[in-house]
């Protein structure tokens, strides 16, 4: 089993930066391709951003292009989600996922509530 648990949530204003992380335990960190995912009220949850195991490639939902950055640190076990000019749209429960492949993800985390307000 892998244990994920996201922190850096909270509450801003459209235009602010905040930086999610996601600290990972129970399993070889550096094995495992990671993604983010958010789900906001009444929606599916939807794909954000991905990150291979070596951090040489990343992967975005169009919505998030050019705004978001994923990385991930190995050596701490972490993955992290850089999220600047937010907007009220990207108000959601944010999760991070682990995973074999960048398509199919076993692991998940519990969720941080990211609110944006206009």
């Amino acid at each position: 089993q892998m244990q994920l648990v996201e922190s850096g949530g909270g509450l801003v204003q459209a235009g602010d930066s905040l930086r999610l992380s996601c600290a990972a335990s129970g399993r070889t960190f550096s094995n495992y391709a990671m993604g983010w995912f958010r789900q906001a009220p009444g929606k599916e949850r939807d794909f954000v951003a991905a990150i291979s195991w070596s951090g040489g490639n990343t992967y975005y939902a169009d919505s998030v292009k050019g705004r978001f950055t994923i990385s991930r640190d190995n050596a701490k076990n972490t993955v992290y989600l850089q999220m600047n000019s937010l907007k009220p749209e990207d108000t959601a429960v944010y999760y991070c996922a682990g995973g074999t492949t960048l398509h199919k993800y076993d692991y998940w985390g519990q969720g941080t509530q990211v609110t944006v307000s206009s």
